[in-house]
């Protein structure tokens, strides 16, 4: 059976196009501990070939794909010939993925900070106009009003969704990548059908999905993985697996 292999990084040469796929070299580091006496590989060069209908749904392009951080997921092959894979190892892909940018993340973050911060400047307004209510119940006695505070944190209360125990984060369905070996199995039916009427009494998943921080690969929990795509549930707990 063939070894599946996973590469991160961007396009080390122009892309190449033939008659129904695409071709383009990426590399990255070699083994950081060889045998004794052998030198240490600094990197291995492999040669990408990617069917063109799979290249096209990912935006890339003959410039974009020298810029854009990719990840490729596919397996080693001997049969191109070698004209066409000038890599040391030729790689089919059979799923390719565009990885966030770093400038769009701390773009983001710096959006979620100025958020935060009209946040806070509308909480204290709040606060001010606050004694306002007060004199108000010293006035009539008989009314009783609630705190805008109050009613802030019953409302955040009540929106925020309940995860399972270990929970680390949550993260949107549609960012987790499916490697092939769990495609091509089949889960439990029975169990399957279980964790759904789980999902249908508390509203949330039994346990949460292990996956890759980084890549945002699926390492265990297939089978809850198919019940959020069954319930559509847009986002999903997980735990991170650190391991390389």
């Amino acid at each position: 059976m063939p070894h599946k292999m996973t590469l991160t990084g961007s396009a080390t040469g122009p892309l190449r196009e033939y008659d129904r796929y695409v071709a383009f070299e990426m590399r990255e580091k070699g083994s950081p501990s060889a045998p004794k006496g052998l030198k240490k590989s600094t990197f291995i060069s492999y040669t990408v070939f990617v069917a063109k209908k799979a290249f096209n749904k990912t935006g890339l392009t003959k410039k974009s794909i020298m810029h854009e951080k990719i990840l490729v997921q596919g397996e080693p092959t001997l049969d191109i010939p070698i004209d066409e894979c000038p890599g040391e190892i030729g790689i089919i892909c059979f799923q390719i993925t565009v990885l966030p940018n770093k400038n769009d993340k701390e773009a983001n973050e710096s959006k979620d900070k100025k958020e935060a911060k009209q946040e806070v400047a509308a909480t204290k307004q709040e606060e001010k106009q606050e004694p306002v209510a007060k004199e108000a119940k010293t006035v009539h006695p008989d009314v009783k009003q609630t705190p805008v505070q109050e009613k802030k944190a019953a409302s955040e209360k009540k929106q925020q969704p309940i995860q399972p125990k270990g929970t680390k984060d949550v993260v949107s369905f549609d960012d987790i990548i499916v490697p092939e070996a769990f495609l091509k199995t089949r889960p439990n039916p029975v169990k399957t059908e279980e964790v759904i009427e789980f999902v249908k009494r508390t509203g949330h998943l039994d346990k949460p999905l292990t996956i890759e921080k980084e890549t945002k690969v699926l390492k265990d929990g297939y089978r809850r993985y198919i019940v959020a795509k069954t319930m559509k549930i847009d986002n999903v707990p997980v735990v991170y697996d650190y391991q390389k």
